[in-house]
């Protein structure tokens, strides 16, 4: 495996380097009015190589026209100000274009972006499941959307502090306001009939079916599955960790510090304390994503 490029580990503005894919196509109809026209729409994702930030469009189709509307809106969201400084007033789209440095994938390379191509899969994959056979207006998978943009710029990346008390972590969100990214709070309605839910309480139950599933996924793959072939550092007292917790609300991580280890006979720490803002807990290290996450070899 090629080394990774050097904007992908040096600090830079979130999106001064991006990358972008499709996903879709999802349907929808154009209006809640019987028989309203379904269309198909398509998601384009851009997603910041620094930072893993994500920004999330609907495009009508696959045309260069609606690329153009789509960067348009992202430069407009995202990166007007980077912008503006480099060029002392913001562009039009063309000479952003041509202001742009552009590298593509070879043909039939998918892998050469592999961090756009798994930012797409979690948010296509798990956006089919929970819409299922329910056909959204624009302006319902519109708000989906967006509401899946601040889950995945959620996402816990490092402790914020070394300080055994602080359980504050750095998230993508961190990079975009200034903050951590949450969600209002919500019932959880995940178990609800369909047939019993009003359509913004059908949006609500997608997002937290969502959130159920990706978040599962997520921490799934920080977990290396080449830890049970050899030997992984064990935790230790102060470590900061994601605690598994799949009824979570949104955009809600449950972090903890480990307070104390259990070492077996073969000196490998197994199960251990956690402390976290609910209490002190034991759980078993499987259970448990120590942060900052370790690269995978």
């Amino acid at each position: 495996m090629a080394d990774l490029p050097s904007y992908r580990v040096q600090p830079h503005r979130p999106f001064s380097h991006v990358g972008m894919d499709y996903g879709g196509p999802f349907l929808v109809k154009e209006h809640r009015h019987r028989n309203a026209q379904v269309i198909k729409v398509y998601l384009a994702l851009f997603i910041c190589m620094s930072v893993k930030a994500v920004h999330l469009e609907i495009v009508s189709d696959l045309s260069t026209d609606a690329f153009l509307a789509a960067l348009d809106r992202f430069v407009a969201r995202r990166a007007e100000d980077f912008i503006s400084r480099s060029q002392n007033s913001r562009p039009s789209v063309v000479a952003f274009i041509v202001y742009l440095t552009w590298h593509f994938n070879p043909p039939a390379a998918p892998h050469f972006g592999g961090i756009w191509e798994a930012g797409i899969k979690s948010v296509k994959n798990h956006l089919k499941h929970v819409i299922g056979l329910q056909i959204l207006t624009y302006e319902e998978f519109l708000t989906l959307t967006i509401r899946i943009e601040g889950i995945l710029n959620s996402r816990p990346i490092t402790p914020t502090s070394s300080d055994p008390h602080n359980l504050s972590v750095l998230t993508p969100g961190h990079f975009l306001i200034g903050q951590p990214i949450h969600a209002v709070p919500e019932p959880d309605i995940t178990d609800v009939q369909v047939n019993r839910l009003n359509r913004w309480q059908l949006i609500q139950q997608c997002h937290q079916s969502y959130w159920k599933r990706w978040s599962h996924e997520y921490l799934s793959t920080l977990q290396s599955r080449q830890k049970w072939y050899k030997t992984s550092p064990n935790l230790a007292i102060g470590d900061m960790v994601i605690v598994e917790a799949p009824t979570r609300p949104p955009t809600e991580w449950r972090l903890g510090r480990v307070t104390e280890v259990y070492p077996e006979p073969d000196d490998v720490v197994r199960v251990v304390s956690v402390r976290t803002q609910d209490g002190i807990y034991k759980r078993p290290v499987v259970k448990l994503v120590r942060l900052p996450v370790e690269p995978s070899t």
